[in-house]
């Protein structure tokens, strides 16, 4: 797996991501391709933002029980997998708007380092591991790039 915290690696997921065009069409899924980088920009703003509440309770343990492996393991998503409703972008969204600001957030993430990520909470899983955020962080952003083909 690539290392998001690699500027070599960053550089390259930038190049893929400026492959896009607003008539890029995907391979599997609902989402059209500023959608997508909406969905991949929902990790980046519950690491970065308080614009989602955080699990509490029950629901928190459910979802460490069941995603947490699944989100930070090295083992690829399969297709057409369900998300987390705060996931899921059904409205229009801005190619250009949402493309930069996917490309900020990957540089601010591989600027900020591993080491500011080692046992960083997470907004759903708790501590993570520097290596556990790069899998979260990586596996997703290249799954949905794959989906569209770059």
């Amino acid at each position: 797996m690539k290392n998001i915290f690699d500027p070599t690696d960053v550089q390259e997921l930038v190049s893929r991501i400026n492959n896009l065009n607003p008539q890029s069409q995907n391979e599997w899924g609902k989402m059209n391709v500023a959608q997508m980088m909406a969905h991949c920009n929902v990790a980046y703003d519950m690491t970065y933002t308080d614009k989602y509440p955080k699990p509490k309770g029950f629901k928190k343990f459910m979802i460490k029980l069941f995603a947490k492996n699944m989100v930070v393991g090295p083992k690829p998503y399969k297709r057409n997998l369900r998300t987390a409703p705060e996931f899921l972008i059904v409205d229009e969204r801005d190619f250009e708007v949402e493309k930069q600001k996917l490309i900020a957030y990957l540089e601010k993430t591989q600027q900020l380092g591993a080491p500011h990520f080692q046992n960083k909470e997470s907004h759903a899983f708790g501590p993570l591991t520097s290596q556990e955020w790069n899998t979260l962080f990586y596996k997703h952003l290249n799954h949905h790039l794959q989906q569209f083909n770059v």
